[in-house]
């Protein structure tokens, strides 16, 4: 359902009244609630409207109260995933006639499932452009989450709902490079255009880190390792676990403190006791995304990063913002945020030779300190401000096409 452009999206210069959908939405804390808050922050900034339809999640429920842009939809916690929120279809099709009558613009959804059913099916009744992010890279989940089906089948599953539901829309917004060219190889005809989302200005404030440390227990001289991201199987949590066993000879009094939670925590925790590392990890659950996450940045020496499925990793961003050098794989997503030595050290998907990056990084500290100058200088270029502005302009060009063919 590609439109060509006829006209400038300078010639719409109105400001925008926008509809979001998604299926996760804060308090639910990871990549797409995150991405939505940041880019409606940036929007309104800039004079448009932005409205959220997104799943209540307990309290939360009368948060439209509170934000009279929220509407938020009761549901149920699915069995496989209780984090989550499922909306109630009958919940959204008796908002139908409030939402059609708000004279939206432009409907964005953010989420494949009850979000994308309802963001086309509304949008095709007002006959407004619709858009859709892509944030989530669905083949490599399968196999985490139904490990007894052939993977082929859940590849082959996995390219054509994305295919289909892609070519369903006027756009796609994907957050890497790697993700638009692997879209394009499942044959999805939709323009694509590639936006990460950027960094706010609170994301470079500083932070006291002996805080956290304090949280933790830890004195200032013990070698502290971060990771923060949902503590899920396709997150690669494992790996870092076997990473620290294998760092242990050459830093023996090194730590790995896990920001997050998530439905593989119980599995993890059993893991570090196994491998017999459980003294060296923290568990944290959840923190705020405000003073308390950057102060969690500021007080580790490196942030390890292992995931494969990451469309963008906005948190290796937010690590570097705060100075603090990664020692990350790079796969997806990923490859277009780091670069050897500006912030980041590149490593294999190997216990052992990850652990030899992250020795080497714990025992220079003038070479962390090199290397964190260049993470805040690094982590700059990538501004909310500026990711706002082009999704702006992506927003116009839809809206002119949209007029130019009544």
């Amino acid at each position: 359902m590609a439109l060509a452009l006829t006209r400038s999206p300078e010639t719409v210069s109105e400001p925008l009244r926008i509809l979001m959908v998604s299926d996760v939405y804060l308090p639910r804390i990871n990549g797409v609630s995150t991405s939505i808050a940041i880019f409606r922050a940036e929007l309104e900034q800039f004079g448009h409207q932005v409205d959220l339809l997104v799943p209540a999640y307990g309290a939360v429920e009368d948060a439209g109260a509170l934000d009279p842009g929220v509407h938020p939809v009761p549901g149920w916690a699915p069995w496989f995933d209780p984090e989550d929120r499922l909306m109630s279809a009958r919940r959204l099709r008796a908002l139908r006639p409030r939402l059609a009558a708000a004279d939206y613009d432009l409907i964005h959804i953010q989420t494949p499932f009850r979000a994308h059913r309802f963001g086309v099916a509304l949008a095709r009744q007002l006959g407004i452009p619709v858009i859709e992010s892509y944030h989530t890279l669905f083949e490599a989940y399968g196999e985490h989450y139904l490990p007894w089906l052939p993977r082929s089948w859940l590849r082959a599953g996995a390219r054509a709902f994305s295919r289909h539901q892609c070519n369903q829309v006027d756009a796609v917004i994907v957050p890497s490079l790697a993700m638009a060219q692997t879209l394009s190889t499942y044959g999805v005809l939709s323009p694509i255009h590639t936006l990460p989302t950027g960094l706010e200005t609170a994301a470079f404030a500083p932070a006291d880190g002996r805080r956290f440390r304090a949280r933790l227990g830890l004195d200032d001289d013990v070698p502290l390792l971060l990771f923060v991201g949902r503590v899920a199987h396709e997150k690669s949590i494992d790996f870092l676990l076997h990473m620290l066993r294998a760092l242990l000879p050459a830093q023996p009094r090194a730590q790995l403190a896990i920001v997050g939670d998530g439905p593989a925590r119980e599995s993890l925790e059993r893991l570090g006791r196994r491998l017999d590392i459980a003294d060296h990890l923290h568990w944290t659950g959840y923190l705020p995304r405000t003073v308390v996450l950057r102060e969690a940045y500021q007080g580790a020496d490196g942030f390890v990063f292992a995931s494969q499925t990451e469309t963008q990793g906005l948190v290796l961003l937010e690590a570097m913002a705060q100075g603090l050098p990664c020692v990350a794989v790079a796969a997806q997503g990923t490859c277009d945020l780091l670069e050897e030595g500006s912030g980041a050290l590149i490593a294999p998907l190997h216990a052992e030779a990850f652990a030899a990056r992250v020795a080497a990084l714990l025992a220079d500290g003038a070479w962390r300190s090199r290397l964190s100058s260049a993470a805040r200088e690094h982590a700059a270029q990538w501004s909310a401000p500026a990711a706002a502005r082009r999704l702006e302009q992506i927003y116009r060009g839809l809206c002119a096409s949209r007029l130019a063919m009544t």
